[in-house]
């Protein structure tokens, strides 16, 4: 389905990119240009970014940052 109508940017295009390693809002904007015009998709793909980051244990399941010794 289509998340953004004003760069016609569809969820799947969003899951795609979380997969390689988009892990946040900005990220999918630099990448994809999501969010970036009128921003009415914003909190829709948020919601599908958590889910992405959520279904896939590597992603979601690690921390994204270690502590240093």
């Amino acid at each position: 389905m289509y998340v953004c109508l004003c760069k016609g940017i569809t969820d799947t295009q969003i899951q795609s990119a979380v997969h390689d390693g988009a892990h946040s809002l900005g990220k999918l904007r630099k990448s994809l240009g999501v969010a970036t015009q009128c921003g009415k998709c914003s909190s829709l793909t948020r919601e599908i970014l958590d889910e992405t980051l959520q279904e896939v244990p590597e992603i979601g399941g690690m921390p994204q940052f270690y502590a240093v010794a």
